[in-house]
């Protein structure tokens, strides 16, 4: 602390005579120092020194403002609070913290006005201090319950994003005489969990299912629902031979559910017999997949049927075709058709129907032609979740 001048100085006794509000009630709501330009205390009330447990006479005539901030607060009256007075001839709300006689601290928030004579001369700067306790302590809670809150998030986030990594397998299982491929993409910067799954598994010799869908919605509770989905799938494809009674039973086990959501699926049945191959078909309110063959353009197979968990008792149909060698089906979600582009426009099902005849290698050409081309469409980013699968017959 530097030595303050003596409180004869002639600067201390012109802030005292202009310190009009000297005579301000001791017993004031609020602190009030009154202090000469360079920040020497000329006046102090009485509330400040019961805040603050200081002696008058230990402050008058004695000690600076700034002597009272603790190290950080120096430096920031040195380099913000000192040159906003000096420049703007106020400072309002300063937040500061209050060095008191028994070593703690108080947090305070400074009004401070600079008074000048009628030259421009500064002459006595008088402060107004009030007691930020409760504050304080306010915006400690909000930052604390801000932090927790976030924290909670990010736990949830973690564990949605580990059970959906655990619903979409790294690869598809090898098919003898068939060529499976299937990509996924997560909407945005894929922190937000959706409800996109797909899933490709045996259920005896050269019979197996594919299944693609779409939970409503994102987060925690999609990404439970899509579990559900997903072992329901698989547990009614071993007691049921048609699609159409696999939709049926998911559909029930999500409108006996704790869930308000409902979902789309395509469930696809891949049989071989005499060494042909032929696929049955069932929609539970998704897009048809595409079915392309030697010189066709693809085209559309199965029927639409409703969504899942909302209708008391829905229809679906099964739509069976036989496959030939170099036939693809691919089936996506609607993050493929409706991904938009920056103008708004629709991928749409031309494009997609396109592309695929367009792309008639293996199956991980195609999926990763459809991949590739919405997202040059969406100019690289992925408004919504996106999830395709196709078989391609050896």
């Amino acid at each position: 602390m530097t030595t303050p001048p003596d409180a004869t100085d002639a600067a201390f006794q012109e802030a005292l005579r202009q310190d009009t509000l000297g005579l301000l009630d001791d017993r004031a709501p609020c602190g009030y120092l009154s202090t000469t330009p360079d920040g020497l205390v000329v006046r102090v009330n009485e509330t400040f020194l019961a805040w603050t447990g200081l002696r008058r006479a230990d402050l008058v005539g004695r000690r600076r403002f700034v002597d009272l901030l603790p190290v950080g607060g120096r430096i920031y009256h040195e380099t913000h609070y000192a040159p906003t007075l000096r420049m703007q001839g106020t400072a309002r709300e300063i937040a500061l913290e209050i060095v008191c006689a028994d070593g703690s601290r108080l947090p305070v928030l400074v009004n401070s006005v600079l008074d000048r004579d009628a030259e421009g001369a500064p002459v006595v700067i008088r402060t107004a201090v009030f007691d930020a306790t409760e504050r304080r302590r306010y915006e400690q809670e909000v930052l604390a319950a801000k932090r927790r809150a976030q924290e909670s998030e990010a736990r949830a986030l973690q564990l949605a994003q580990t059970l959906q990594q655990t619903l979409i397998p790294p690869t598809p299982p090898h098919v003898p005489g068939l060529d499976v491929a299937a990509a996924y993409r997560p909407a945005g910067d894929g922190r937000h969990v959706g409800g996109d799954f797909y899933d490709v598994f045996q259920v005896a010799t050269d019979d197996w299912v594919v299944v693609l869908g779409d939970v409503q919605g994102k987060g925690a509770e999609a990404a439970a629902v899509t579990a559900l989905a997903r072992y329901t799938v698989r547990a009614a494809s071993v007691e049921h031979d048609a699609p159409s009674d696999v939709l049926r039973t998911l559909d029930e086990a999500l409108r006996r559910a704790d869930t308000d959501r409902f979902c789309t699926v395509v469930v696809t049945r891949l049989r071989r017999a005499d060494h042909r191959w032929s696929a049955t078909v069932a929609c539970g309110g998704h897009p048809l997949p595409l079915l392309r063959r030697r010189g066709r353009r693809p085209a559309t197979v199965g029927q639409h049927g409703p969504l899942l968990g909302v209708l008391p008792a829905p229809t679906f149909t099964d739509t069976e075709v036989p496959l030939r060698p170099g036939d693809a089906l691919v089936l996506f979600t609607d993050g493929v058709t409706e991904g938009r582009h920056r103008r708004g426009e629709f991928y749409g099902n031309e494009r997609l129907e396109t592309v695929v005849d367009q792309h008639r290698g293996c199956a991980a050409d195609v999926t990763d032609a459809i991949m590739a081309d919405l997202m040059s469409h969406q100019g690289g980013d992925a408004r919504d979740d996106i999830a395709v699968v196709t078989v391609a017959v050896e």
